[in-house]
């Protein structure tokens, strides 16, 4: 599977930085059409979106990716350019190599070898890429989904390609991913000299007191398949860093993964009277990013674990931890999700890297699962998965 290793390494060498595409997507498209798939750019603003869709009928099965990677920086830190993709001792390094550009070339290759002279599957096979998974995720598959459909049709199953594995190929999938919602909180107080505290109100003293109650909150237990919900404070910063000023206004952000134990209405209305307790006037701007989603069992969850374990030994473990995904669009539409990708423990990293066994392996797994899916279309009711 040396085409596999190729195409990530094409992808790779394109510096597609949010929300960039340099070039990945034409690219894609191209392969595609060769052979008889439809393509369509469905860009919105600055973000190059790709839809492609495989000839012939039945259910579809949709490869859902980005083509955008993190910035790079430092890159001096690198052993090698982390836009030129290297191979030492059979490990592919380069910004992208496992979020997600090995998974993206992986998922084409293998729609490549199952369409090219195989006729009509059973199923159809989509494939849709997006310029803007890692910023601010406005413009791509959260801007598509509301008319989607009117492109593809029902979408049955959704395979993400995000690394979801943890310490080796398959030995996690995603079914499911947890909410996040963010919040910046301002407390005012009055600016002062630092040697008359009688003259001033110290907000950054206010605020403190407010994130050590916010920290202490217990939001609830999770839930059978979601863990608890968690926050953190990630970042605080006030009007003034002057040594001898008080400072009249403080701000702090933090972020809660959420589970559907809790909603972004009990989480803020907790929050603010929280807030409240430590000043009346205390403002709070809310940035809801992604609901909490879960995939029941079905036939694409079951035919992921069946390949994964035939072809790794690995018996997955479904969850529902790491970031959001854009797969967060998708579940509403009614489709299975459900993620699956390289090992994660290098992504947004220096060095970036990918085992390039396993990239082959994890191309070999998108393989078979779209000729089980095929096989079960023709063999299942799937009315009744």
């Amino acid at each position: 599977m040396t085409d596999t290793l190729a195409l990530t390494k094409a992808l790779i060498d394109r510096p597609s930085v949010t929300p960039a595409d340099a070039g990945c997507q034409p690219l894609i498209a191209e392969r595609l059409e060769a052979l008889g798939w439809h393509t369509q750019s469905l860009n919105h603003g600055e973000v190059s979106n790709l839809l492609c869709l495989s000839p012939g009928h039945g259910p579809l099965l949709l490869f859902l990716g980005h083509t955008d990677v993190v910035p790079a920086e430092p890159q001096d830190a690198w052993r090698s350019p982390p836009f030129t993709a290297t191979a030492r001792d059979g490990v592919l390094y380069g910004r992208g190599a496992a979020d997600m550009k090995s998974s993206v070339a992986a998922f084409i290759t293998a729609c490549e070898r199952t369409t090219r002279g195989w006729g009509d599957l059973g199923i159809r096979i989509g494939v849709l890429l997006t310029s803007d998974e890692e910023g601010p995720a406005r413009d791509g598959i959260r801007a598509l989904a509301p008319t989607l459909s009117g492109h593809t049709g029902v979408i049955d199953w959704c395979l993400v390609g995000e690394p979801s594995s943890q310490e080796s190929l398959g030995d996690v999938i995603r079914i499911g991913r947890r909410g996040s919602l963010s919040g910046d909180i301002t407390l005012s107080g009055r600016q002062g000299h630092v040697a008359y505290p009688d003259l001033a109100d110290n907000a950054l003293h206010h605020l403190s007191d407010f994130l050590s109650a916010l920290i202490a909150e217990h939001w609830d237990d999770g839930t059978a398949d979601f863990p608890p919900t968690h926050l953190e404070v990630t970042g605080i910063e006030t009007d003034t860093d002057a040594s001898n000023v008080i400072p009249g206004q403080a701000i702090a952000r933090f972020n809660l993964r959420f589970s559907p134990a809790s909603t972004k209405a009990s989480l803020t209305q907790r929050i603010e009277a929280l807030a409240r307790q430590h000043s009346p006037t205390a403002v709070i701007n809310w940035n809801l990013s992604a609901e909490p989603f879960i995939s029941a069992p079905g036939l694409l969850r079951a035919v992921v674990a069946e390949v994964i374990t035939a072809n790794t030994g690995q018996v997955p473990i479904g969850n529902t931890a790491g970031g959001t995904s854009d797969g967060r669009f998708i579940a509403p539409l009614g489709a299975e999700v459900v993620e699956f990708g390289p090992i994660n423990a290098s992504i947004h990293q220096v060095d970036e890297h990918i085992v390039i066994a396993e990239l082959n392996q994890l191309s070999a797994c998108y393989e078979e699962i779209i000729k089980r899916l095929a096989h079960s279309s023709q063999t299942t009711d799937l009315s009744k998965c």
